[in-house]
């Protein structure tokens, strides 16, 4: 079938009839053959779903904490003012309850909002995190105002290189990077999980000091096809660094996100130390086709985590007993371009 004839079609008949383009899945280059392990939790309280589902992979976690000097935790604050679009202080909570006492140095919560983090921080009560947590000597941190970065080549519009700068906070060696994400629906990419919250949290933008503005998160806005390569452009200067990736799915987005849609009450968390794994088992519980989410295809294929739900160990309850069929983005069908072929024109 022709793409356009695709298009064409009804929204309905479309997602129905579009096992054709599953034939288009990429290529193993360096495939992740290596098991993974991913907690589950379900509940009816967030921060205890989050605790939970970290101290069930405790065995884990522990050894890699040990060798860090500190923990950076990059929640999804891309929504400012929207909580459902926004990872809630009670998952961090959950994160930092498993921290105190476990945890070697300082806890940092650093993010690249698309807007001013700053007022995330304020508007969800982050800033009451600090003095919950004296131990953990916790601190607020906004990316952009810190202002250092690391350069990378990602591909524009015209599958021409462009540069972003990537929050080099990020690749710090010393810190255990903890990806608490959410559950949501996308207007580009299908769905998003907790390797997109690492690999779009990290481009930076100009901050009022400036005297030029400049926004290097809108580069990825680039077409449905190249943004979910430049993720995985990403993904694979920032995999060395990952530590953890969290999953508050206690309450979902369906619809029209990131930034808008519905509620769906999942009332789940996941957790693992390989976010592509972690993502797997999401989509799975919000029934996406797997097939359909270009950059995760991509991580696995680059050998960057398992996607592969038969070499996924699942702690916790069974997987069918969780699942919701989370409704995805009007234009999802056009986010699907991406596994077609390329068409441009001649002459």
């Amino acid at each position: 079938m022709h793409l356009d004839t695709a298009a064409r079609l009804s929204r309905r008949g479309f997602l129905a009839g579009a096992g054709w383009l599953a034939a288009q899945t990429p290529e193993p280059v360096n495939p992740y053959t290596a098991r993974s392990t991913v907690s589950l939790v379900q509940g009816e309280d967030r921060r205890k779903n989050v605790y939970q589902a970290l101290m069930a992979i405790d065995d884990q976690i522990r050894p890699a904490l040990r060798r860090k000097k500190y923990v950076v935790v990059k929640p999804n604050l891309v929504a400012v003012s929207n909580q459902l679009a926004s990872t809630h202080a009670d998952a961090v909570r959950g994160i930092l309850d498993y921290l105190d006492g476990r945890a070697r140095g300082p806890v940092v919560i650093a993010e690249s909002s698309r807007d001013e983090t700053h007022d995330a921080f304020d508007n969800f009560h982050y800033n009451r995190l600090p003095g919950e947590y004296r131990k953990l000597r916790v601190s607020l941190v906004d990316l952009n105002d810190e202002g250092l970065y690391e350069p990378l080549r990602i591909i524009d519009r015209n599958l021409h290189m462009t540069s972003v700068r990537l929050a080099r906070r990020l690749f710090d060696p010393d810190a255990f990077i903890i990806s608490p994400a959410l559950l949501k629906a996308h207007d580009v990419v299908v769905a998003t999980l907790s390797v997109k919250n690492l690999a779009l949290g990290a481009p930076l933008h100009s901050t009022p000091k400036d005297s030029l503005r400049w926004h290097d998160k809108s580069k990825y806005h680039a077409g449905y096809r190249q943004t979910h390569f430049d993720i995985l452009l990403t993904a694979q200067r920032l995999r060395p660094y990952w530590g953890l990736a969290v999953i508050d799915g206690y309450e979902g987005l369906e619809g029209n996100g990131p930034l808008k849609g519905e509620p769906v009450p999942s009332r789940i968390a996941l957790a693992s130390l390989d976010p592509v794994a972690a993502d797997r088992v999401g989509v799975e519980a919000m029934q996406v086709n797997p097939d359909w989410v270009g950059y995760l295809n991509y991580c696995c294929a680059a050998g960057l985590g398992q996607y592969d739900l038969r070499k996924i160990e699942i702690r916790g309850p069974n997987l069918a007993g969780v699942r919701r069929k989370y409704k995805l983005h009007d234009r999802v069908n056009r986010q699907l371009e991406w596994m077609g072929p390329l068409e441009t024109r001649r002459g």
